[in-house]
């Protein structure tokens, strides 16, 4: 009998300790879930910060901190001033690292020694010239023309801001108006692909290259007008040509690089047309391009800058 109640009372230890550990355990947990999605949630605000930051880089590092500062202090907080750093990877100025910190209490982890823990979420982007682009319109510009005067690889930005205008007739070769296969095919496209292309932009990254003429003149379409007006007031993003060979429907033009249009107006005699608005610096989505840091400096990996850069989160 006394051994039963020996036995009995060991029984009742061990059950005591076992509830112990599981409520220990329980409540680590419970915590734990709560640290990591405070952990999610600063990372999701030092990435927004560091990407809101990169868009005044290279030329503006203040400003570039200024932005990191004031998107992370309207989402949830956590950066400092000395958590926003300015570095150069690729050039100078062209990358912005993002830390943000909070102190998360613990509560059912006390019972265990642990009432505070530090979590921490950094980030970094980088801006650059792209060496391919997304959403591009299918109208050519010249790397000649009078606000660009940047055929080479130097460090000459177009002039923006500055009200101009470019024309779509016969641009030197037969049947060549300026408008190109985005998809790379020979041949002619139908004016409500070449429509869609306009209005909404062609949705695979391009690389700079060769791209045959979609000969014809297009810009009497109904379709390619109807397009054009619906992005007046918006900002164009045009392939930049050196040189235009071949004629008709081998005509080829070799891009660039790429450029922001912002659309004012536009013209319609016959088939031709003429553009109105200015040339504009201009973020795009595009994968950078692999030297170069988006300042006019250099080829920018097959890339000529015309001010358009593209910003990638790399860490």
């Amino acid at each position: 009998m006394n051994h039963l109640r020996s036995e009995r009372g060991q029984v009742f230890v061990l059950t005591a300790l076992t509830a112990l550990v599981l409520v220990g355990m329980t409540a680590l947990v419970l915590d734990v879930g709560a640290w990591f999605r405070t952990k999610r949630r600063l990372q999701g605000t030092a990435d927004a910060a560091a990407l809101a930051g990169a868009q005044a880089l290279p030329d503006n590092p203040g400003t570039a901190q200024s932005y990191a500062l004031s998107y992370a202090g309207k989402n949830g907080g956590g950066v400092l001033a000395a958590d926003v750093k300015i570095t150069n990877t690729k050039g100078a100025n062209d990358t912005i690292f993002v830390e943000a910190q909070k102190k998360q209490p613990g509560f059912f982890s006390r019972a265990l020694g642990v009432d505070v823990v530090d979590i921490h979420a950094r980030a970094k982007a980088i801006v650059g010239v792209p060496s391919q682009a997304l959403y591009v319109a299918p109208m050519v510009v010249n790397c000649g023309h009078k606000l660009i005067q940047n055929c080479a690889n130097g460090n000459k930005l177009p002039q923006f801001n500055v009200p101009t205008t470019l024309p779509y007739s016969n641009l030197g070769a037969p049947g060549a108006f300026g408008m190109i296969n985005l998809n790379g095919s020979i041949g002619t496209q139908g004016t409500s692909v070449e429509a869609n292309w306009i209005l909404h932009g062609y949705n695979r990254y391009l690389p700079t290259g060769i791209y045959p003429s979609d000969p014809g003149a297009k810009f009497s379409s109904n379709e390619i007008q109807s397009a054009l007006q619906a992005r007046l007031n918006t900002v164009l993003l045009f392939p930049v040509y050196k040189t235009l060979s071949g004629n008709g429907q081998n005509a080829q033009y070799a891009i660039i690089g790429w450029i922001g249009f912002y659309i004012t107006a536009y013209k319609m005699k016959g088939n031709n047309a003429t553009l109105s608005g200015y040339f504009v610096s201009y973020i795009a989505q595009g994968i950078l391009a692999s030297n170069g840091n988006g300042n006019g400096n250099g080829n920018n990996g097959g890339s000529v800058n015309y001010g358009v850069k593209s910003i990638q989160l790399i860490q």
